[in-house]
């Protein structure tokens, strides 16, 4: 049971809020000092994946008690495995990173995600052939094919700009075999996330019938986060281990840098909240895009990264490369905004043939 009235046109506009926050989250990391990244990375998932879920829900889900007493414990599991297996996949994510760089992983595992995350859900439950067969949805596939080539663009012209700013080398820990491994991992882990929130569905229908309407996907973070949490936690505990930096949470380790914990904490909160500020309005955008609910995730990833482009953008980042580099990255961004407008209109489309 779902009463919320479908409006794509506002549903893609929320999710262009949603993927700001996700574009800007880590910027906070600039201003954390002698902390590890395993420290960091902790308390970050912590408020993201833990604690800001849990208050999300208290404050929007009314009667939650009951809810939780009256949810199908088997939607719980599945939501919460299949959130340990996204966790894996982030992970995947950060130690790809310092193999192929950032521009190179974001296009591997991003792009991926973007088809995988949107297209198999509806395929194993059946529905992906009569969806597509309806209004709108050649637009619609072609706004996923487009941005799967948006998010490649601007993989290579990340991969340019890494070029011009580091004098053709990564770096000594440069291993492609590795790193596109990873990323692959990384991609297909991370749609396993929209499949987290699709397992969770049954437990927001009874949020709905207690009056949750449009912040009914608000229970659902409770299980997917909270798995993704436990698998990060598992792994920053175990570096922790490893370095023995577990006391970088109490005390700051001796450095050149002017650091202070408080400080520390307050950016690992706030990369928290706009962690989790993404997928609040994820789900606002999620309940309103009617026919085509299934293009939510593939129109997140693109915004996601056709943002954080424009943002690297604005920041002046891309300043001192070549000529090459910057018409790349401006080609990029043209069809990403192509992929959206084709997901958009096609979402329309559809909304207007089914009413």
């Amino acid at each position: 049971m779902n009463p919320v009235a479908s409006n794509p046109l506002l549903g893609v506009a929320l999710h262009a809020v949603g993927a700001l926050f996700a574009a800007t989250c880590y910027t906070p990391e600039k201003q954390v000092k002698r902390w590890s990244w395993q420290t960091y990375w902790l308390v970050q998932a912590t408020f993201c994946w833990l604690l800001l879920p849990i208050v999300g829900a208290l404050l929007t889900i009314p009667e939650l008690g009951a809810v939780l007493s009256e949810a199908p414990r088997g939607a719980m599991l599945r939501s919460f495995l299949l959130g340990m297996a996204y966790g894996v996949g982030g992970t995947a994510f950060g130690i790809a990173i310092r193999y192929i760089g950032f521009s190179l992983t974001y296009a591997i595992a991003v792009g991926l995600s973007s088809v995988l995350g949107t297209l198999i859900p509806p395929l194993i439950k059946g529905t992906l052939a009569a969806t597509l067969s309806k209004v709108g949805a050649d637009w619609v596939v072609a706004g996923i094919v487009v941005g799967a080539l948006g998010i490649a663009g601007t993989g290579l012209a990340g991969r340019l700009k890494e070029q011009d700013l580091a004098g053709q080398r990564l770096g000594g820990e440069f291993n492609l075999l590795k790193g596109v491994g990873l990323s692959l991992l990384a991609g297909v882990l991370s749609a396993v996330y929209g499949f987290a929130l699709e397992a969770g569905e049954p437990i927001a229908d009874i949020a709905s019938a207690h009056g949750a309407g449009v912040f009914r996907g608000n229970i659902v973070y409770i299980f997917a986060n909270t798995g993704a949490f436990l698998t990060t936690a598992v792994y920053c505990l175990h570096l922790h281990r490893r370095h023995r930096t577990l006391g970088e949470l109490i005390e700051l380790p001796a450095g050149p840098a002017q650091a202070r914990l408080p400080v520390n904490f307050a950016m690992a909160a706030l990369t928290g909240v706009f962690w989790y500020g993404q997928f609040f309005f994820y789900n606002l955008a999620h309940v309103r895009m009617g026919h085509y609910k299934f293009t939510s995730w593939a129109i997140h990833m693109i915004m996601l990264v056709l943002i954080s482009s424009v943002v690297g953008l604005v920041l002046r980042e891309w300043r001192q490369c070549r000529r090459l580099t910057h018409a790349t990255v401006g080609i990029a961004l043209a069809i990403l905004v192509v992929a959206v407008l084709l997901l958009t209109y096609g979402n329309y489309l559809g909304d207007l043939a089914s009413r």
